[in-house]
């Protein structure tokens, strides 16, 4: 699915070397966690897979589904099947949450030569998906995050992911901000969306969240590297001991 190798990245501004040789594949339909410190690379690797701005790639490579994520713009790594959940969705004012939707859907559609959906076919397929992923009619409604709770974002974001049918999904922090509760439903949306043609990266600093999103594999990431990978027990060693001890053996200050 997802094929990362000795990829490097720095800063564009300033030129700060931030990932420094990362390895990871994963499997489809298997869901791999990434923990670490702050400032190890979590979110800049996101950042680099999806084609945000502000980043070069100096070395190495990162394939999803045999295609080469980095010769793409951001919206082809999208059609290709890229979906990024951000740690802080943005708010898009006077843009309906429908109208949004069905864009973004109808764009999916067209990249992959795919006749776009009519209005009564858009519509009866959000509102199933919205039911199942148990989302408030409502807020289909609403512009695009405009005045939503931080779980109504995470929630949306969820919906927008069952819409465009990404293979390759990835959480930012998706956790960041959340009440219990509302990290429960936003773990369950998650979850109701496993399927073995459908893989997931989920960065995290918490145990809590894998306890409601179990991962097939854990990575501990640390200076811009993957340092230790295990099973979902290494998430809750690194709860009960920290980071100390895993840096230490890897020679990582």
């Amino acid at each position: 699915m997802l094929d990362i190798r000795n990829l490097h990245a720095e800063l564009e501004e300033g030129g700060k070397q931030i990932l420094k040789g990362v390895n990871l594949t994963i499997q489809p339909g298997k869901v791999h966690a990434i923990m670490g410190p702050n400032g190890s690379g979590k979110s800049t690797l996101s950042y680099v897979l999806s084609g945000r701005d502000g980043y070069k790639v100096t070395q190495g490579s990162a394939t999803l589904l045999g295609e080469d994520l980095l010769e793409m713009e951001p919206e082809e790594r999208a059609a290709t099947g890229l979906f990024l959940a951000f740690q802080y969705p943005v708010e898009i004012p006077g843009v309906g949450n429908m109208t949004f939707l069905r864009t973004a859907v109808n764009a999916q559609r067209k990249a992959k030569g795919e006749p776009e959906l009519s209005a009564g076919d858009f519509l009866r397929e959000v509102r199933e998906k919205a039911k199942r992923l148990h989302i408030d009619a409502e807020m289909l409604k609403r512009p695009v995050n405009v005045g939503f709770s931080g779980g109504e974002k995470k929630r949306n974001e969820i919906l927008q992911m069952a819409m465009l049918e990404p293979r390759m999904c990835i959480l930012d922090e998706t956790d960041s901000g959340l009440d219990v509760d509302a990290m429960k439903l936003v773990s369950e949306g998650v979850n109701a969306l496993r399927a073995p043609d459908r893989s997931f990266l989920v960065i995290t600093h918490y145990q809590r969240l894998l306890d409601h999103i179990r991962p097939d594999v854990v990575h501990i990431m640390a200076d811009g590297r993957i340092i230790r990978t295990g099973g979902p027990e290494l998430a809750l060693e690194v709860e009960t001991n920290g980071y100390g001890d895993l840096l230490t053996a890897e020679g990582v200050r």
